[in-house]
């Protein structure tokens, strides 16, 4: 099955309606992520079907189960590739999003990414951790989202301190969701967030995906973000 022929089935199924230049910007997206990271490792997930389903529809579906206001300031915190931030933005150009991230020469590729599909894009070179106790970020965004495949304790402490109150966290999470949501409460609320809602969901042939969305409904504490020796060693 071709790139375009997955990607369209997949947002199909969730389902969420595209236009034929979201297909084609993913398309251009995913063709210079594969040339790149021919000498920059970005992802090991390259296969045209995977990566149209587990890339690119995968970071829409936080269009589909979370609601995010018109003109959301958006920090992507540990990007990578650019998933999801940037297929949000492909679909919703209205969005402002930041991307930050540790390793600059995924930066390099984000910008050059971002030029050729003229999407406007700020990208940050810093730590999770360091980045959330600057004053010109931290509780600064209505959105922050992750990917990564840190524990949910781990990722909301890195996260939640950039979220203004009143705003969101939204973690994309996999198998496991359920018993890890369940575990990460004490953590959220010592954060000064609520998990007000988690969709549960299959994309592409069965693989299991979780939204889950937590409210910041008061400041987080000064002392978060701990080092990150810290946060690993004795997570919430």
């Amino acid at each position: 099955m071709s790139f375009e022929s997955a990607l369209q089935q997949a947002m199909a199924a969730l389902p969420l309606t595209v236009q034929e230049d979201f297909i084609r910007d993913c398309r251009a997206y995913y063709d210079f992520l594969v040339e790149y990271n021919e000498k920059v490792n970005l992802t090991a997930i390259t296969e045209p079907h995977e990566a149209a389903v587990k890339h690119f529809a995968d970071s829409a579906a936080v269009l589909r189960y979370a609601d995010l206001p018109q003109n959301a300031s958006v920090i992507d915190v540990g990007t990578g590739a650019g998933f999801p931030s940037l297929p949000m933005k492909l679909l919703r150009r209205d969005l402002q999003v930041t991307l930050l991230d540790s390793l600059q020469k995924r930066l390099v590729f984000l910008q050059e990414l971002c030029s050729r599909l003229c999407l406007e894009a700020r990208t940050l070179h810093h730590r999770a951790e360091d980045a959330g106790q600057l004053p010109a970020l931290r509780e600064q965004f209505d959105v922050a989202t992750a990917r990564a495949v840190a524990a949910l304790p781990v990722l909301a402490e890195y996260c939640l301190p950039f979220v203004k109150t009143g705003g969101v966290f939204i973690a994309l999470k996999g198998a496991g969701a359920r018993e890890e949501l369940d575990g990460a409460q004490k953590a959220i609320r010592a954060l000064g967030g609520e998990l007000i809602d988690a969709q549960f969901f299959t994309i592409g042939d069965g693989w299991e995906r979780c939204v889950a969305v937590i409210k910041k409904i008061s400041q987080t504490p000064t002392k978060y973000p701990r080092p990150a020796a810290k946060i690993k060693k004795s997570p919430l």
